[in-house]
């Protein structure tokens, strides 16, 4: 699948995958950053932002169209960043294609199962009537009854868009997303490997990476070191930029520490 990307900037190539139910518009702040030091591709994996849709929604086609991307860029080696689900596509990228990879970074998730656990959401998602509504307001305030954090309804509202006619529509396939959440919560495999270098980022307040999960990051990731940041919960990339900016260019600069 040919999927949609932006890119910013000039030097080694960083490329940025997204969480689910997220976009590349989610990375656009920290790409300001990055792009004077990195040529970075913000790219949105197949069924969010402005990738096509597809039933098909796990990590090995998800991998496959990355690799179809760096071929079409023509990129040989780059660094390689991804939050949540798209940590995982990072994570299985690397172990199929090792020698594709100068650095691996990955944002608050581990190589473990995650049982489905954004129910609300969904929920929320199938209680909207898009045809029905006027303003984002609206749209909101419907939201608000099964998910509470503004935070997060902002970001699920960031999916809505509209079209030539000025109705609303969902550019996200929520149906892919619904029907393949196993298969996004899916673990690595017990004998995947990678063994260059890794970074694993976690936020304090988020509990994605667990202390007791250290083993199994270096089981799949023998060179990995796990950072944490303060002050932050799953969407590390919102809520302290500044400090995650300084990990992923230390880090890339001059290894792990």
């Amino acid at each position: 699948m040919k999927l949609h990307f932006k890119k910013f900037g000039s030097g080694p190539p960083l490329i940025i995958l997204h969480g689910v139910f997220g976009s590349s518009d989610n990375w656009k702040t920290l790409a300001n950053h990055l792009m004077i030091t990195f040529e970075v591709y913000l790219v949105d994996q197949r069924n969010h932002g402005l990738s096509p849709h597809s039933d098909d929604l796990n990590y090995q086609v998800m991998t496959d169209d990355l690799k179809e991307l760096l071929h079409n860029a023509q990129i040989e080696k780059c660094c390689l960043l991804g939050h949540s689900m798209g940590g995982k596509t990072a994570m299985n990228f690397a172990v199929q294609y090792p020698e594709k990879i100068m650095k691996l970074i990955i944002v608050d998730i581990a190589p473990k199962r995650y049982p489905p656990h954004h129910q609300n959401i969904l929920q929320g998602v199938h209680s909207l009537k898009i045809n029905e509504i006027n303003t984002r307001k609206e749209a909101d305030d419907l939201l608000s009854t099964t998910i509470n954090n503004s935070g997060i309804r902002q970001f699920i509202l960031k999916n809505l868009s509209r079209n030539p006619e000025g109705l609303f529509y969902w550019k996200i396939n929520w149906k892919a997303i619904e029907d393949n959440i196993q298969a996004i919560g899916a673990p690595l495999l017990s004998h995947d490997l990678f063994t260059g270098e890794v970074l694993f980022i976690r936020g304090a307040q988020s509990d994605y990476i667990l202390n007791e999960d250290e083993p199994l990051l270096k089981k799949h990731f023998p060179n990995a070191v796990l950072m944490t940041i303060q002050k932050a919960g799953h969407w590390v990339h919102a809520e302290q930029p500044a400090q995650l900016l300084a990990l992923i260019n230390q880090f890339i600069k001059y290894g792990k520490r």
